[in-house]
């Protein structure tokens, strides 16, 4: 009771009702550690109160009038006239009032919490979650769509593809040999692109140097193996939307369209952004399975082959059973698409 230390006398005389029907009795109310206790002239105790939930029933007038809680149901009935007494049970109330809880603050509190996670999730979590489920539930006619709009702006940039029907009719029979009947579309660019690219739709790009600068398809054949295994590494369409923005992705999921503004920031991308370098454990067994020397691209890669040693030592074909990719006529009209 530190709160109480300035007084001598912690005790004065009251009136007391037990319940609202009983006559009212002369009692002595004294304070201590946690209870208000009246007893009788006898010294007798009638009754203690928790000073924790003493209620005030006329604030600011005298006598002070006391309930022991808050409850509209209560019967006892307590009457205080000395200024003293007063003071104290006020001054203990007040203490107790200011160590209680604060249900607002802490309603604030909680509040303020929820609202901070939830931002935080908002910002961190939402953009990259509705960008996977938009990629995802886009069908293949769509992500074709956007595709060829993607291609559009890049040939505002590196050009229209090189293009001849003998050239065109090889380039098929090359995707067709290296990915499988279902390989996609392939263009191959004379400016802009680094190797090769893969766009939403299934379509890939590939660098006319690859084409142009070799003996043999075997280089831009790895390339192309590469380049599928990017494609599923990291869908083209999802990459699209992580750049383009939470609006733009909202855009994409509520009209299947992107401005042309969103595609020409990712051609740019596209076209100046170098290629994640893939592991050679990766990339052997998909040259093995295809029956593709994995030698030719590792020189195209890296002239020097120091980086790319790892695919030159672990060819899974070698040169002596090595079978052409394509008839030396495709190849031909292959290198002359670009009109070279």
């Amino acid at each position: 009771m530190t709160a109480l230390t300035e007084y001598d006398r912690l005790e004065a005389s009251g009136l007391w009702r037990a319940d609202p029907g009983a006559q009212r009795v002369d009692v002595i109310v004294s304070i201590g550690d946690a209870t208000l206790t009246l007893s009788d002239m006898a010294e007798r105790a009638l009754a203690h109160w928790s000073l924790a939930a003493v209620h005030r029933l006329n604030p600011g007038q005298r006598p002070a009038e006391y309930a022991p809680s808050e409850d509209p149901e209560e019967t006892e009935h307590l009457e205080i006239a000395d200024e003293d007494m007063i003071a104290a049970i006020e001054r203990v109330r007040k203490a107790i009032a200011r160590r209680r809880p604060r249900s607002g603050r802490l309603r604030f509190a909680l509040t303020a919490t929820v609202a901070l996670v939830l931002l935080l999730l908002a910002v961190t979590w939402l953009p990259g979650a509705l960008t996977r489920q938009t990629a995802a539930l886009l069908p293949p006619e769509t992500r074709a769509a956007v595709g060829q709009q993607l291609f559009t702006r890049i040939q505002t940039i590196a050009g229209a593809p090189c293009e001849t029907p003998r050239g065109r009719a090889a380039l098929n029979r090359l995707g067709t040999r290296v990915l499988g009947p279902d390989a996609p579309r392939l263009h191959v660019l004379q400016d802009g692109v680094d190797g090769a690219e893969h766009l939403p739709g299934r379509i890939i790009l590939l660098d006319a140097a690859l084409i142009e600068s070799h003996d043999e398809p075997d280089a831009a054949a790895g390339y192309l193996l590469a380049e599928a295994l990017r494609a599923t590494r990291t869908d083209p369409m999802q990459a699209l939307l992580d750049r383009a923005g939470l609006w733009a992705t909202m855009r994409m999921l509520t009209t299947g369209t992107l401005s042309d503004a969103v595609l020409d920031a990712h051609a740019r991308h596209l076209l100046t952004t170098p290629q994640e370098e893939l592991r050679p454990t990766a990339l052997l067994p998909l040259f093995e399975a295809a029956r593709i020397r994995s030698t030719p691209y590792a020189f195209a890669v890296d002239a020097s082959g120091e980086r790319t040693l790892p695919l030159i030592e672990a060819d899974p074909v070698p040169v002596a059973v090595a079978e052409p990719l394509l008839p030396d006529d495709d190849w031909v009209s292959l290198q002359s698409i670009c009109g070279t």
